[in-house]
C-alpha cells in the first residue's frame, strides 16, 4: 500500500503568549524526586514584564511543523476552535507546509492557549488551557487516515485520551508509533501505560519525565536518588517494559538512547544564542523520527540531527521558529 504521509502527528495546537519577567526567585523543591525547581514571585506585587511575544505551539503542531520543515510529508490530527485564535492556528499550520486534511474545527469551542513565563536565565513555566485540544475523539474516519502513514507521532493528549490511545494502538503493527507522553499520561502512570509500551517503536522523554514514570511502578517507587540519577538505569528500566527504542534528553548533558543492544550518547550541539527553551523537546523528538526516516534507522545520525535542530530552535523565539529545513540537511553533520 502506497502511504500518503510519512508522519501524522496527534495531539494539540496552541497560540502562545510569552512574557519575559524579572523580580522572581528560583527555589529548590525538596518535595520533587526529579529535582525540579520552583519559579516564585512575591505575593500581591506587580511583576515587571521586560518583553512579550506571540507565537504558536502545542506538541502535535510543533512536531508537524518541524517534520514538514525537514521535507517529510506530514499531517496533523489536531483540533482547534471556532474563534479567531483557531483561524490563526489553521493559517500557520498551512503556511508551514503541514497538510491540513486531518485538522478538526470544533464549533463553539475556544482554541488551545498557553501563557508562558520566562525568567532572565530562560527558566520557564507554562500555563495551558487545553480547550479544543481536549475534544479530539478519534473516529473511524481518523483511524482509516492513520493507516495511510509510515509513522504516527503521539504527543500530549487530553480529553478522552485513554479511548483515543486504545484505538491508535489497535492499528496494524506495520505503522510505526513514536510517543512523547504528556502530563496526563505520565500522571496515569505505569499501570495505565504498560499495555501500550510493547507496541511503541520510539519512546521519548526528558529525564524528569522518565523518573516520574519509573516512580509510578510498584517495584520502583522507592528507588534511591543514586539509581534515578544514572540515565543508563532509566533507559534499561523503561526499555524492559517493551518499547523498541528509548530516548531520554537531559538539558545541557545532551541526550541518550538505548535499543536493547547499544547505548548512544549525543552531546548538546552549541547554540550561538539561547533565546527560548520552549518546544525544544518537540523539536528533538520530531527530528529524531525524521532522522530514522531519512537515514535508514541510523540512531546515531538521528540523535545528531535532533540535537542540531533543538539548538537551532533555541536560538529563536517560539517553539516553531529557527527550525532546520531540508536544505540544511547536508550540513547537519558538521554542527557541533
Amino acid at each position: 500500500m502506497v502511504k500518503r504521509y510519512d508522519v501524522i502527528t496527534v495531539g494539540g495546537a496552541t497560540e502562545d503568549i510569552t512574557f519575559y519577567v524579572d523580580g522572581y526567585y528560583l527555589l529548590d523543591n525538596n518535595q520533587n524526586a526529579s529535582g525540579n525547581k520552583l519559579l516564585a514571585f512575591d505575593y500581591g506585587t506587580k511583576v515587571n514584564v521586560t518583553k512579550t511575544y506571540m507565537t504558536f505551539g502545542g506538541g502535535a503542531a510543533n512536531a508537524a511543523v518541524c517534520l514538514a520543515s525537514l521535507g517529510l510529508k506530514t499531517a496533523g490530527l489536531i483540533t482547534y476552535g471556532s474563534d479567531e485564535r483557531g483561524t490563526r492556528i489553521l493559517a500557520n499550520i498551512k503556511k508551514r507546509g503541514v497538510a491540513p486534511d486531518l485538522l478538526k474545527k470544533i464549533r463553539g469551542e475556544m482554541s488551545g492557549f498557553s501563557f508562558i513565563v520566562i525568567g532572565s536565565k530562560n527558566e520557564h513555566v507554562a500555563f495551558s488551557h487545553r480547550a479544543a485540544n481536549a475534544r479530539l475523539n478519534i473516529t473511524e474516519t481518523d483511524l482509516a487516515n492513520l493507516k495511510k502513514t509510515d509513522w504516527i507521532f503521539l504527543t500530549s493528549m487530553a480529553g478522552a485520551w485513554k479511548s483515543d490511545l486504545n484505538k491508535i494502538f489497535s492499528l496494524p503493527k506495520e505503522i510505526k508509533i513514536a510517543w512523547n507522553p504528556g502530563e496526563l499520561q505520565l500522571k496515569a502512570g505505569y499501570q495505565e501505560l504498560s499495555k501500550y509500551l510493547q507496541r511503541v517503536n520510539v519512546l521519548t522523554f526528558n529525564k524528569d519525565e522518565a523518573i516520574d514514570l519509573i516512580l509510578t511502578h510498584p517495584d520502583h517507587n522507592n528507588k534511591p536518588y543514586e539509581f534515578l540519577a544514572d540515565v543508563k538505569n532509566l533507559l534499561q528500566t523503561i526499555k524492559s517494559w517493551g518499547p523498541a527504542i528509548v530516548v531520554i534528553t537531559n538539558n545541557e548533558k545532551g541526550a541518550d538512547a538505548y535499543d536493547g543492544i547499544n547505548y548512544y550518547h549525543q552531546p548538546v550541539v552549541s547554540a550561538k544564542v539561547k533565546a527560548d527553551t520552549t518546544g525544544l523537546g518537540d523539536a528533538f523528538g520530531a527530528s529524531f523520527i525524521a532522522g530514522l526516516h531519512l537515514y535508514g534507522n541510523d540512531i546515531k545520525k538521528s540523535l545528531h540531527l535532533a540535537a542540531a535542530n533543538a539548538a537551532s530552535v533555541l536560538g529563536q523565539q517560539g517553539a516553531q521558529n529557527g527550525l532546520l529545513t531540508a536544505k540544511d540537511l547536508p550540513t547537519v553533520g558538521s554542527r557541533k
